[in-house]
Parts: structure tokens; sequence; C-alpha cells
């Protein structure tokens, strides 16, 4: 894959940690240009190209997207990584409608104004590669901890298939990444957080969380790195007739097709 996107720029909202650093940094080094955002730049050095800015905020998307353009005359591959789950856990009684709004602004707008944005881009060239990352979550919501992120990212998923078929015939093509428990400093906190609230060790809350999924044939949460593997692939010329699906990287936690 090494040199497979030379020459394209890449957007990776939520690149300067986690899952979004993983993906940045992979497509880095398949060749691409990488512009990254976040709400904050890091005290560490980024190695990518930087722009602040909070998705939550309506105006963000399009002032990134200008910045993009101004500085680079295009953009090739756009993957919207920010997202979170920031609400509380415990179920319906426990979530504010605040907590929905935020869970929607954050998890499906961002990606839909972002997107709004730099389409007409994207459509100018005949060319061009969406990536929205979902969460496994989405097809199997917790009730006790993830019912309004869960809620949040299913619309995305619906966002997405519609948008494939949208903007398909254009040469541009929109797919969905759902990973499941991933080892980033994000779900570490979700899990730490569940292990206090329960009076377990984290291992514990592990399983626990686990136990709700019903199964985890790994046996292991998975690295950001392998996440960041599978978009490489699909942003690439290697999956030029994928387009409109949702690709689960879960370490086979539901037992479905």
């Amino acid at each position: 894959m090494e040199n497979l996107l030379k020459g394209k720029i890449a957007l990776v909202t939520g690149g300067t940690k986690g899952i979004g650093k993983a993906i940045a940094d992979k497509l880095a080094r398949d060749g691409a240009q990488v512009v990254v955002t976040a709400r904050t730049k890091p005290d560490e050095e980024i190695a990518h190209y930087f722009i602040a800015g909070d998705l939550t905020k309506p105006q963000t998307a399009q002032f990134i997207a200008e910045e993009i353009l101004e500085k680079f005359g295009k953009v090739d591959i756009v993957i919207n990584n920010a997202g979170a789950n920031t609400s509380p856990g415990g179920g319906y009684s426990t979530l504010s409608d605040e907590d929905w709004s935020n869970e929607i602004e954050l998890n499906l707008m961002s990606a839909v104004r972002v997107n709004k944005a730099l389409i007409p881009s994207l459509i100018s060239q005949n060319e061009g590669v969406i990536i929205n990352i979902s969460t496994g979550a989405a097809v199997q919501p917790l009730w006790k901890m993830t019912m309004s992120y869960s809620a949040s990212k299913a619309a995305l998923n619906a966002y997405t298939k519609a948008l494939a078929s949208e903007l398909g015939s254009q040469g541009v093509r929109v797919n969905a990444v759902s990973p499941g428990m991933v080892k980033t400093p994000l779900m570490e906190s979700f899990i730490a957080d569940i292990a206090e609230k329960g009076g377990i060790s984290f291992d514990a809350a592990f399983k626990s969380i686990k136990n709700e999924i019903g199964d985890l044939p790994l046996s292991r949460m998975g690295e950001p790195e392998e996440v960041a593997s599978l978009v490489s692939f699909l942003v690439s010329p290697e999956a030029k007739y994928i387009t409109g699906a949702n690709y689960r990287i879960d370490g086979g936690a539901m037992a479905i097709l």
C-alpha cells in the first residue's frame, strides 16, 4: 500500500489521538498529505497539518473546508472520525434533552456538515472517498451504557447509505467503518468509569461489557492501527467498487453476519 495514496489530500477529523491518529498516520505512510482537526491542539508535536475547530458548532465545518481548499486546492479523502459517547449511563431516565442533542451534534451532524462543505469539491473532480466512523453499538445498543450514542450512530449509518446512493454516479464513494471495543484513551476511560462506579477492577468492568455484548471470540480489545488498516484499504484504489457498505471490525462481537 506504500505510496498508493501519493498526491491525495486527506482530512481526518478528531485526528490527534486514538483511532483518528492511527488513521492519519497510516494514510500519511500510504503517501497522502493529511490534515487533522481537533477542538484544541495537543501539547505533543503533530506530524500532520492541523486545524483547530469544534465540530459541534455549525460554522466550524465550513471554516475547515475553506482552509483546506485554500491551502491544498482540493480534497480527495474525508474521514469523519470525530465522535464519542458523552452521555451518562443508566438508561432513558438519566438522559436529558441536552444529552440527546449533544450526541446528535457530535456523532451525526459533525459528519453531515463536514461532508456538505467538501462534497462539491469531490464532485468537481468526479472522484473521492468519504468514510464515516460509526460503531458496533449502533446495531447492538447497550441501554445501560450507550442508548443516545447508539441512536446517533445508527442515524449516521442510515445517512451513510443514503449519501452513497446519491453520490455514486458522481464518482464519490461513501462507506462506514464500525469498530467494536478498541484500546483508545476514550475506551479505557469509559471502562475505568464503569469500574469506579461499580467498585470493581478494570478487568472486571471489561468482562462485564463483554458479557453485555454476549460474546467476543478474539477475547481482546482491538488496536487503533487495526482499524486504520481497514480504512486505508477502503480509501485506496483497491476498493474502488465498494460503496454504501458498513464494515464492522469488532473481534467477532456480534453473532450475526
